[in-house]
């Protein structure tokens, strides 16, 4: 596998650009629903109780619905893609995110077709979940497995960098709508136009993703599953021969996926409650978005340098010190204050969320690599990412009041700082090492020249 030691520079970034096109399409979609979910599905998609956080956090559950529906279509999809391949489910995941977020666009509201309105909402959420769930793994892998050992955390990093582009696409186009139109526009249809938008980004994603293939390391593990009964893939493999890997890489995700949706979700919410305007508050998340994009290629670099653990780690640890600072930032009502607390979240965000495409690759062999790192990653949405926004509004609705919200942070960066110092260093691993111990584990015979990862 000559490409683990030396890449094809030029390929490898149209690789990474076909990996981040498409994630900036789905996340696109994905984050302009947690931003509608606070400004509008709220007010439109459910009955009026006389307390508009009640509409908030009903709409909270829809969001949260899409990250139930996630760990399923990792599930689906990795146990596929690790058979398959990745390029063809990852065309695949991006036309079913694209068609439900047009659909969403087009939904009648409470008014008009009563409870049939959350019902359907509901239904278009779980499918674009479902996609996305898939979409996250073989996007990674696209990247991680084709780049070169010592640099593979500053490329793995790219698809993690298009996520916050994706939700800065969609902060502009609701921005420039709220701030182009009354409110009653808004709430009326200017807020479906960022859905519609959907069809097109979603053309030039699928074209660009057209113009790549599977790794070389996949296509040999693919010739290895087909010739040899022993050597399975999917969930029920990963689960048998690398658990530790999926429980570890569940662990570190917890405390940054509940971060980041407290930063820019839950951060709308509580804005909003200490009486932020919209525009104000959206135009300040573009900007955090902005740094976001800039800090995460520079982070995946650093794991390269120092190694994985000392990052995540400090990363870990801030997010537990973070809250404390930054909910007294966020009440203070003044712009800068506000913008310094939620660029530094971001910034401790990206210190965890960086390397995880780097880490989770070098966790498994190719054979069942998609399943694991879908498992990992998705699984835990479930009870992280999914929850944040809406057990931030129900904390602020019981206690109004910010310390609450702060510890419950804190717990969850507890969860991953563990994690971190259990999970073992990496930095510069060969993928082939790692598929060559695993081939010697099912009891294959060594190859000449080829030393594995004890």
């Amino acid at each position: 596998m000559k490409h683990e030691e030396t890449a094809d520079l030029p390929y490898l970034r149209k690789v990474v650009g076909a990996s981040m096109a498409g994630t900036v399409v789905e996340w696109y979609e994905f984050f302009l629903y947690g931003t509608a979910a606070t400004l509008v599905f709220g007010h439109l998609f459910f009955p009026d109780t006389g307390n508009e956080l009640d509409g908030i956090i009903a709409a909270f559950a829809t969001y949260a619905v899409g990250f139930i529906a996630r760990p399923l279509g990792g599930i689906v999809f990795g146990h596929v893609g690790d058979k398959v391949g990745r390029k063809s489910l990852l065309q695949f995941s991006l036309i079913l995110i694209g068609a439900s977020t047009f659909l969403m666009g087009c939904l009648p509201s409470f008014d008009t077709i009563g409870y049939w309105a959350p019902a359907l909402l509901v239904t278009l959420r779980f499918i674009q979940g479902f996609a996305l769930g898939g979409e996250w793994g073989g996007a990674i892998l696209l990247v991680t497995e084709h780049s070169p050992n010592r640099s593979r955390g500053f490329w793995g990093s790219f698809p993690q960098a298009a996520v916050p582009i994706g939700n800065l696409l969609a902060t502009i186009v609701l921005l420039t709508l709220s701030a182009t139109l009354t409110e009653e526009a808004f709430l009326s249809w200017g807020w479906r136009v960022g859905f519609w938008l959907s069809v097109v980004i979603v053309v030039i994603g699928y074209y660009i993703r057209t113009q790549i293939s599977d790794s070389p390391i996949f296509k040999a593990a693919k010739e290895e599953i087909e010739t040899k009964a022993e050597a399975g893939y999917g969930l029920v493999e990963v689960f048998r021969r690398y658990p530790r890997g999926v429980f570890t890489a569940m662990g570190l995700r917890f405390g940054e996926n509940i971060l980041y949706y407290m930063v820019v979700t839950f951060s709308i919410t509580y804005l909003a409650h200490v009486g932020v305007d919209t525009t104000r508050i959206l135009t300040l998340l573009f900007l955090g978005h902005i740094l976001h994009v800039i800090t995460i290629p520079l982070v995946g670099r650093a794991s390269d340098t120092f190694g994985r653990k000392p990052v995540y780690i400090l990363g870990a640890a801030l997010t537990m010190a973070w809250p404390f600072v930054a909910f007294p930032m966020l009440g203070s009502g003044d712009t800068v204050t506000i913008l310094a607390a939620i660029m530094l979240g971001l910034v401790v965000h990206a210190m965890m969320y960086a390397p995880q495409p780097a880490i989770m690759t070098e966790m498994f062999p190719t054979r069942v690599r998609y399943s694991g790192v879908s498992l990992g990653y998705q699984v835990t949405a479930i009870v992280a990412g999914s929850w944040a926004p809406l057990i931030g509004a129900w904390l602020l609705r019981e206690y109004d009041a910010w310390q609450p919200i702060a510890f419950y942070i804190l717990a969850a960066g507890a969860v991953s700082l563990i994690a971190a110092f259990i999970m073992r260093e990496s930095k510069g691993t060969s993928l082939v090492a790692i598929d060559e111990a695993d081939r010697q584990r099912l009891g294959g015979a060594p190859t000449p020249g080829i030393a594995p990862i004890p």
